[in-house]
């Protein structure tokens, strides 16, 4: 018995992986474009090529399935556990053989599939490159197996995310009411007390508004840009680097690293940069150009630190106290800045300049007030932050098993012991 054959066995499993071809073994089928899936509530998720973008009423895939990114600079693969409906941005794959799909979005996971450029303006998955893909297939019973290691991971990854989520929400709706609503002052004018605030916060606002150039806004308050509430630094433009094992310097930020994190495709530079271009934890960036609907959006840097590329801005708050102010301001102004870059679209690409920055409007409040926003919103802030470096550490870990067992290089027994240390 040949090595490798030992190690299969070593594994629990047989040597009689096939091997085959992602064409051999499934097709991609096209999403198909719709409209109002951001607002409607129907009961399948909608998917695009960064993941889950909104509802629907109908389904494209009548069953769980993996859904591959199709067009952006960074294409990312998802799973839905129900039927799921696809944009025009994204495939979904339909297995031609028996396969245990959770084990095949498993096994994508391990591909960089942003690797896979058609060649067309937009970067975009080709087809023909995906079907030429190899892949080791094992047993039905071996692909349970080997899904049912990881699933708990990404399980607890799932409710980390769901639990973040709720954090920005209540953060976000508190925005709203304070600074775009205005409800507490609407409440003051009307001589009632403002709901789900206490009396010597509710103080802080105005009891009346006043003209402006934006219509009727709180008395004492302020209208001012988008601009002025910071710095906007972009990155500088990097040779291409390619991705290296050894890791010397620091890596370097593209839109990619700001959704999937540092990764083995992450490039790096020891080149010594101006300080403006190094980032660090907890750093707000803005990605401005790209696609509108996968690369416009704001971000808290989780990670440590690093240079950052061209085509994404760090945002320097000019007053430190109002970083949660000028980061959920940017968060509730990112469909105003996809619409923007979609307006100046060329060859699908779109972006947010300085001077759509000086030229939106916002609404400023007094710093008294801004001083009390901080001491009920940084802790919600500061605990979705921690939450989301969880879920980085998890999905390292899920990162680190995935390739050596997806290969057959790691034994089923050591992976669950790997599994049991995290709790899982």
């Amino acid at each position: 018995m040949n090595s490798s054959a030992k190690n299969l066995e070593g594994l629990g499993m047989s040597s009689e992986w096939r091997a085959s071809t992602w064409g051999e073994i499934s097709k991609l089928e096209y999403g198909k474009a719709i409209r109002g899936y951001q607002e409607a509530k129907g009961k399948y998720p909608v998917y695009g090529t960064n993941g889950q973008i909104g509802w629907h009423d109908k389904s494209l895939s009548a069953q769980p399935g993996v859904i591959i990114g199709r067009k952006g600079a960074y294409r990312g693969i998802h799973y839905s556990d129900k039927p799921f409906f696809v944009i025009d941005t994204a495939f979904y794959l339909v297995p031609k053989n028996q396969i245990n799909i959770k084990w095949a979005y498993y096994c994508l996971l391990t591909y960089d599939i942003n690797r896979m450029d058609s060649g067309s303006a937009i970067p975009s998955t080709s087809r023909e490159e995906f079907y030429k893909l190899p892949v080791k297939i094992p047993s039905l019973a071996e692909q349970q197996s080997i899904a049912g290691i990881v699933e708990p991971l990404d399980d607890r990854i799932a409710l980390l995310r769901e639990t973040n989520a709720t954090l920005e929400s209540i953060a976000q709706a508190i925005f709203k009411s304070w600074f775009i609503e205005f409800d507490a002052v609407k409440a003051r004018q009307q001589g009632q007390e403002p709901q789900g605030m206490d009396a010597a916060t509710a103080a802080l606002f105005p009891d009346a508004f006043q003209d402006s150039e934006l219509g009727p806004i709180p008395a004492g308050w302020e209208v001012g840009s988008v601009y002025d509430l910071a710095q906007y630094v972009n990155g500088a433009a990097y040779k291409a680097f390619e991705p290296n094992l050894e890791q010397k310097g620091l890596p370097i930020i593209k839109i990619a690293e700001l959704k999937a994190g540092v990764t083995s495709q992450t490039a790096y530079s020891e080149v010594n940069m101006p300080s403006k271009y190094r980032i660090a934890t907890r750093d707000i960036l803005f990605s401005w150009s790209g696609n509108p609907d996968t690369s416009i959006d704001i971000f808290l840097w989780l990670h440590g630190d690093a240079w950052l590329n061209q085509h994404i801005f760090r945002v320097i708050p000019k007053v430190e106290q109002e970083r949660s102010f000028v980061y959920l301001t940017l968060k509730t102004l990112k469909p105003v800045f996809s619409e923007i870059a979609r307006n100046k679209q060329t060859t699908g690409l779109g972006h947010v300049t300085v001077s759509d920055l000086k030229c939106l409007k916002i609404i400023r409040p007094n710093n008294v007030l801004l001083q009390e926003w901080n001491k009920i919103i940084d802790p919600l802030l500061e605990q979705a932050f921690v939450m989301q470096q969880k879920i980085q550490t998890l999905a390292s870990i899920r990162d680190t098993l995935l390739p050596r067992l997806i290969s057959g290089r790691l034994r089923l027994p050591e992976a669950e012991a790997m599994a049991g240390e995290v709790g899982l």
